[in-house]
């Protein structure tokens, strides 16, 4: 008898959350078990060792994120409205895969070295290219402003968006379109009332 897809995916889902409170490197396989309520040797009756459950981890979010991305770039947006859709879609992914987006954030730059996550480099290296490609494309079509620098504007929004995942809840106040329609605000139309009034 298989173990059921459903199970797999609440055990990734235990596994996530210890990696991310944890850390990859101090977390065992016991302590995911415990997490689960089984014993850890039953833990491999469904994975081989803790490394198959982070690469699955982060394998499925990276797929699904791509799967995403790649609709917004392909279906010819302007570049704001390229950079609106890649925000929200970056929202909608931390409220589905919360602890896997913190854990790539603490643990990618180590794991990126291991030959079995050469994905997560070649993951980044894409993402770069197409947030710089979008913001150069909007600089050079007046959609941006023509003094932007858009290494650092990428490496801005880059950080800012994907941090949320450490404070995020799936669940609270904000849905995750509500939340990129206010960071896009802040972002694309500045946080100040209008032009400066001299009192």
């Amino acid at each position: 008898m298989s173990p059921s897809p459903a199970r797999r995916r609440e055990l990734l889902a235990t596994a996530a959350e210890v990696f991310a409170a944890q850390g990859y490197n101090a977390t065992t396989v016991r302590k995911i078990a415990d997490e689960a309520g089984i014993l850890a040797g039953s833990l491999y009756y469904h994975f081989d060792s803790k490394e198959s459950m982070l690469d699955e981890i982060l394998s499925t979010f990276l797929d699904e994120l791509w799967a995403r991305y790649d609709a917004v770039l392909a279906s010819g947006l302007g570049p704001r409205e390229t950079i609106e859709a890649l925000v929200t879609e970056s929202f909608r992914e931390i409220d589905r895969h919360r602890a896997a987006v913190a854990i790539y954030q603490k643990e990618s730059k180590y794991l990126a070295r291991q030959p079995r996550f050469g994905y997560l480099a070649d993951s980044q290296e894409k993402y770069e290219k197409a947030w710089l490609g979008t913001l150069e494309r909007g600089v050079s079509e007046g959609a941006f402003r023509g003094d932007l620098d858009v290494r650092l504007t990428y490496r801005f929004v880059r950080d800012t968006v994907w941090v949320a995942a450490s404070w995020y809840r799936p669940g609270g106040q904000h849905s995750p379109e509500e939340i990129a329609r206010q960071y896009l605000a802040m972002v694309l139309e500045g946080i100040a009332s209008g032009p400066h009034q001299e009192t």
